[in-house]
């Protein structure tokens, strides 16, 4: 293994030194600086751009000055023929590719296509963004919903990281950010496999971030609370076709919760959902070597904060002393 350290060779050691005087976990509440960040230069692929957190991601990167390819599924879809139209009004440089994160050749179609428009350059930025919901106790998740909700969440992130990581390898750096949730660490009754999937994103980006030190390649874990997107109309359109297949007998154990499910619209939610995307432009335009591993987002209730905390504090103690040690403080510390 390569004994070094990202932040020595990236940040240098003034830089090292503030952050070691940095309380533990500071990093992950350090406030956004006043201003947006210029994204001047930078190429941005988005997954699930459709509604929500991508595409408005969509849009506020590019119109900070990134070269942003926003996909969707099942595209042409008029989703994504106003973000075209707008793009054209603002002269932003906005594209839009047909991109379902199941189907491994509409992935290696959209990289290849973005890897041409940047004369064969890797991309310097992934937003790992689509994901689904599906509501309900664990044993009313067949193997359907179950199938369907795993290969988007989780398969869906794996498949475009492994897709983009060999141009980023090549250009010698780049960004990967995986949108997770506060229910990727911590949990929920009745929120079917959501918190399995997000829990999976999370240990499966972590190890990214620690693989990926020597290649300058960063990896930042997203966790929104709840915000009023339309991931919520979604789940229920998802949850209600698993209501029609369950059994009678395997809802009548959960009555209560069998009630419940499909009811939430995310309608009593005030939060901004541009919260996220901000998060993210503002973690691009940080000096490399000193963004965070996780970025809690949401201006209430952060209940997973100690939870990082004390995984932060085991990582270290346990393997920062091993040959593993620089990748691990590289990406933690």
């Amino acid at each position: 293994m390569t004994d070094f350290s990202r932040r020595q060779l990236l940040a240098g050691t003034a830089a090292i030194g503030a952050l070691a005087a940095m309380p533990a976990g500071a990093r992950e509440e350090t406030p956004s600086p006043a201003g947006d960040p210029d994204l001047t230069g930078k190429s941005i692929l988005i997954t699930g751009c459709s509604s929500g957190f991508g595409y408005l991601g969509a849009l506020y990167y590019a119109r900070l000055g990134a070269k942003v390819f926003a996909t969707m599924r099942n595209t042409p879809r008029p989703e994504g023929e106003d973000l075209k139209r707008i793009a054209a009004a603002e002269e932003l440089d906005l594209h839009v590719l047909r991109l379902d994160v199941l189907l491994d050749e509409e992935i290696a179609a959209a990289v290849e296509a973005i890897e041409n428009e940047l004369d064969g350059a890797g991309l310097d930025v992934l937003v790992n963004n689509a994901g689904i919901g599906i509501s309900g106790p664990v044993e009313l998740q067949d193997m359907e919903a179950t199938r369907l909700v795993f290969d988007t969440n989780v398969f869906g992130y794996h498949r475009l990281a492994r897709a983009v990581l060999p141009g980023m390898r090549a250009k010698g750096g780049g960004q990967i950010f995986m949108v997770s949730s506060q229910l990727g660490r911590v949990i929920v009754p009745g929120a079917g496999h959501y918190s399995a999937t997000k829990f999976a994103t999370e240990a499966l980006a972590e190890q990214l971030a620690y693989e990926l030190v020597p290649h300058n390649i960063e990896v930042t874990i997203i966790e929104p609370g709840g915000y009023p997107t339309e991931v919520w109309q979604n789940r229920n359109i998802y949850t209600a076709a698993l209501v029609e297949r369950a059994s009678e007998i395997r809802k009548s154990g959960y009555p209560q919760m069998v009630a419940q499910m499909g009811t939430e619209d995310g309608s009593g939610r005030s939060t901004d959902p541009l919260d996220v995307p901000r998060a993210i432009a503002e973690i691009i335009g940080m000096e490399p070597g000193t963004r965070p591993l996780r970025r809690a987002v949401h201006p209430g209730s952060i209940p997973q904060r100690a939870i990082n905390e004390v995984c932060r504090q085991t990582q270290l103690s346990w393997l920062g002393d091993t040959p593993y040690g620089p990748w691990i403080r590289a990406a933690q510390s």
